[in-house]
C-alpha cells in the first residue's frame, strides 16, 4: 500500500509539473492558405470545410480547442498538427511541385473516400463531415487536379 501511495504522488507532482512545459503553438500564415485556395479555385462552401475541419492540422493556423492547454493532451495535439503537416501542410503548397500537388489531392480524395479524414479522434470532439461535405470536397479535389494535370502537360 505504501508503494502505491509513493507511486501516486510522484504521478501527481509529475502531472503538476508538465502543466508548465507545453509545446509550441502554431503560428500560421493566412496568406499562404490564401495562395492555396486561389490556386486550387476553392469554391466558399469547401473553405467552410477547410477551415472548421482541416486546417487546424494541416495548416499552421490552428484554432487550439480548451483541452490543448492541459497536458499530456497538449502533447497529443501538438503530435496530431505535426503529424497532419508532415503529410499534407497547405502553406507548403507553392513549394510543392507540380506533381506533388497532384499527388497531395489525390491522397486527399483517397482519404475522404475512404473515411480516414477528418481522423476519428478529431471527430469524437468535433463532428464528422456529412454525406455532402464529403462529396463536395472530393468534387472540389477532383477539378483541381484535373487542372494540374493540364498544367502539367503544358510544361
Amino acid at each position: 500500500m505504501k508503494i502505491l501511495r509513493y507511486f501516486l504522488i510522484i504521478a501527481l507532482i509529475a502531472l503538476v509539473v508538465i502543466q508548465f512545459i507545453r509545446p509550441d503553438k502554431q503560428e500560421g500564415n493566412y496568406l499562404a492558405i490564401d495562395a492555396f485556395e486561389t490556386e486550387t479555385n476553392m469554391p466558399a462552401e469547401v473553405r467552410a470545410i477547410f477551415s472548421n475541419n482541416c486546417y487546424d492540422c494541416h495548416s499552421g493556423v490552428t484554432t487550439y480547442p480548451w483541452y490543448a492547454d492541459i497536458a499530456p493532451l497538449s502533447y497529443w495535439v501538438n503530435d496530431h498538427i505535426e503529424d497532419g503537416k508532415r503529410h499534407f501542410d497547405v502553406e507548403e503548397w507553392n513549394n510543392y511541385s507540380l506533381k506533388k500537388k497532384d499527388h497531395k489531392l489525390d491522397e486527399l480524395i483517397e482519404e475522404v473516400e475512404e473515411g480516414e479524414m477528418p481522423l476519428k479522434s478529431y471527430t469524437l470532439l468535433h463532428g464528422d463531415l456529412s454525406d455532402e461535405e464529403k462529396e463536395l470536397l472530393e468534387n472540389w479535389a477532383k477539378e483541381a487536379r484535373t487542372q494540374i494535370q493540364r498544367e502539367m502537360v503544358v510544361q
